[in-house]
């Protein structure tokens, strides 16, 4: 007969509540750095915005969802060394009293909440990096709702914890005032070699997916969800073929059509190559975490507007040539419609853009999430 071991069958000391503390307040800092960052891009993307997201610097949101990835994925060997650490506490038999017996199943209800929510994360995060979506809920309204479970459940698990936590981490990593008193074997490594392994371990973690963010790191980054590699030296997420454009985009009676308050304007590619030609350096930074960098030429979005005589201020609704899909048609706002920065572009690093980069006409904008720089744009229109 096969009987559940008990608390006291776990004898090794590396299970100890001064190596879980330390951990958990490096698991902590990686959870609230990655909920944290994840509000910043969910904010960036939203249509309506309270408070204009900024323009500049043109590489914050690039450096937003680098930090993004590398937190949640430093988040990985962290919580499973943390887990390994408290294990045996799912076995503890439950005390008589009552209000420790309501505390503990507090504890453990937030963990079993706090390691679900984290797991689906880390999936749907993995998940949108290699755009497979086999589920039918959105990925950004689940992953930005699962955020809230998981920092909240962090919150009631620290708020539990909060005495033992603050005994274990202002004493000796070898204090055993908190283990089982059974806890008396060593492991093959002490405690101080524990947690070296595991802050090694996250190291490398980070190392093997930030190349997505730095290209430095990307021989190193096997991981990483974009290599640098892509049309005109830069990665794409959806090719031309895949937006069902190819056709449209190479017409040759394209024309961009800008409209506001019934003034409407049409240019062809040949008008827009006629007019002044800016150019700027400027990230694309995708919600995955990869980004690059180019040098960007084309018309600026303000001059463009001003050929229907659109007053300052206004937003401006983007519409590709893509018939379908989420971001097909997006709303910008003001603050980047105005901005001498932002693009109508037609070429990339000194070349026509190539047709999966947006060609004939793309929007570029500083510090602007990559899936918000609507490709093969037909029509700008000025909102009342």
């Amino acid at each position: 007969m096969i009987t559940a071991p008990r608390e006291e069958h776990f004898t090794s000391r590396l299970r100890s509540a001064s190596v879980a503390a330390r951990i958990g307040l490096w698991l902590g800092v990686c959870f609230a750095l990655t909920f944290a960052t994840g509000l910043v891009s969910h904010y960036a993307q939203n249509a309506s915005q309270p408070i204009p997201f900024p323009t500049s610097p043109s590489w914050l949101y690039r450096v937003n969802q680098g930090l993004h990835v590398a937190s949640g994925t430093a988040a990985v060997p962290l919580l499973l060394v943390k887990l390994w650490t408290v294990y045996p506490k799912l076995f503890a038999r439950p005390t008589g009293n009552l209000r420790r017996l309501a505390v503990e199943g507090l504890e453990r209800l937030s963990i079993a909440v706090l390691v679900g929510a984290a797991l689906f994360q880390l999936a749907s995060g993995l998940s949108n990096s290699a755009q497979w979506y086999p589920w039918s809920f959105g990925f950004r309204a689940s992953h930005y709702a699962m955020g809230w479970v998981a920092i909240g459940a962090l919150v009631v698990h620290v708020a539990v914890k909060l005495p033992i936590i603050r005994d274990a981490l202002t004493g000796d990593v070898e204090d055993t005032t908190h283990d089982q008193p059974e806890a008396t074997v060593a492991g093959p490594v002490g405690r101080r070699g524990l947690l070296r392994m595991t802050w090694v371990a996250a190291g490398v973690a980070v190392l093997a997916t930030a190349g997505g963010t730095v290209p430095a790191l990307r021989r190193v980054s096997l991981f990483a969800t974009r290599s640098g590699e892509g049309p005109q030296g830069i990665p794409i997420n959806k090719s031309a073929r895949a937006a069902g454009v190819t056709s449209s985009a190479t017409d040759a009676a394209y024309a961009l059509t800008l409209a506001y308050a019934g003034t409407e304007v049409t240019l062809t590619r040949a008008d827009l190559l006629g007019m002044r030609q800016d150019t700027h350096t400027l990230p694309i930074a995708c919600v995955e975490g990869w980004s690059a960098s180019g040098s960007w030429t084309g018309v600026t979005l303000r001059s463009l507007l001003d050929l229907v005589q659109a007053p300052r201020g206004k937003d401006v609704r983007v519409v590709s040539l893509q018939e379908s899909g989420p971001f097909r048609d997006i709303l910008l706002q003001a603050n980047f419609a105005d901005d001498d920065r932002t693009l109508l572009a037609l070429a990339l690093d000194g070349e026509p853009l190539a047709l999966d980069h947006g060609y004939p006409a793309r929007l570029i904008a500083p510090n602007r999430p990559g899936v918000l720089q609507t490709k093969w744009v037909r029509r700008v229109e000025v909102q009342a």
